[in-house]
Parts: structure tokens; C-alpha cells; sequence
């Protein structure tokens, strides 16, 4: 018996929709992981990017456990000689919340030219409100 191997043009992709009002950040982000990488299907290839696109909505609502509201930090540089700038997660929250929940996401994903693939699949908002509504995204239950 030979090994199915999905090809990219018979992968066929649906629209999800996660609400993330009250939901831990990184336990919704595995899930959210899991979709986009396709591994729900039986058809799921590791070299494939065979997933389906998801619209997260709320994002501003999301909670964390423990202290890492002020604890946890979230670097970049800017390439520069001291440039690195940081800030917690209470402060990413507060000014870009959509953010955190790339940034825990994109961590989960593969890395190279895959995972970026990937990743664009990807649609988080603040509030409620979407763009996404002629698409007819099915809501998923986390």
C-alpha cells in the first residue's frame, strides 16, 4: 500500500472563524496553529500547505495565566547598535492586541519560505467586526 501524498493543487480550503472572548492565549493559539497547518484533515502532508484560512475576532479579549501580563515580554530590534526595544504583554495588549496572538501563532508554525506561506492564511481582528462575511467562515468551537 502506497503513501498518500497531498499535492497543492488537490488541496481544497475552508474559512474558520474563532471567537477568542475569554480564551487563553497560548491553548487558542496551538488550535489555531493546527488549523492552518491543515492537520485536522486526513489529507495533511507536512510539506504541504494544505490548511484552511481563520478569521480571529475579540483579540483584545484574550486572557493569560499567572503573572505573565507583566511578566512576559515581547522583544524586537530595530538592526541597529542598541536597538533592541521591548515591551510586556499588558503594554501589547493595550496598544496592538491583534499582535500578540501573531506573534504566539507564528512561533508555532514551521519556519521558512512554509510556515510564511502559512501564516498569511491568517486574519486577526479586535472587535467583532470582519471583512471576511462574502467568504461564509464556519465558526469553530476552541
Amino acid at each position: 500500500m502506497k503513501t498518500y501524498s497531498a499535492k497543492p493543487t488537490d488541496v481544497e480550503r475552508a474559512w474558520h472563524i474563532v471567537d477568542l472572548d475569554g480564551q487563553t492565549v497560548g491553548r487558542a493559539a496551538t488550535q489555531i496553529a493546527s488549523l492552518l497547518r491543515g492537520k485536522h484533515k486526513p489529507t495533511f502532508t507536512p510539506h504541504v500547505d494544505g490548511g484552511d484560512f481563520v478569521v480571529c475576532i475579540n483579540a483584545d479579549k484574550v486572557v493569560f495565566t499567572g503573572n505573565k501580563l507583566d511578566q512576559k515580554r515581547y522583544y524586537r530590534h530595530s538592526g541597529y547598535t542598541g536597538g533592541i526595544k521591548d515591551m510586556t504583554a499588558k503594554e501589547l495588549l493595550e496598544r496592538r492586541p491583534e499582535d500578540v496572538i501573531r506573534f504566539a501563532v507564528k512561533g508555532m508554525l514551521p519556519k521558512g519560505p512554509l510556515g510564511r506561506q502559512i501564516f498569511k492564511k491568517l486574519k486577526v481582528y479586535t472587535g467583532s467586526e470582519h471583512p471576511h462575511e462574502p467568504q461564509q467562515p464556519q465558526p469553530f468551537e476552541l
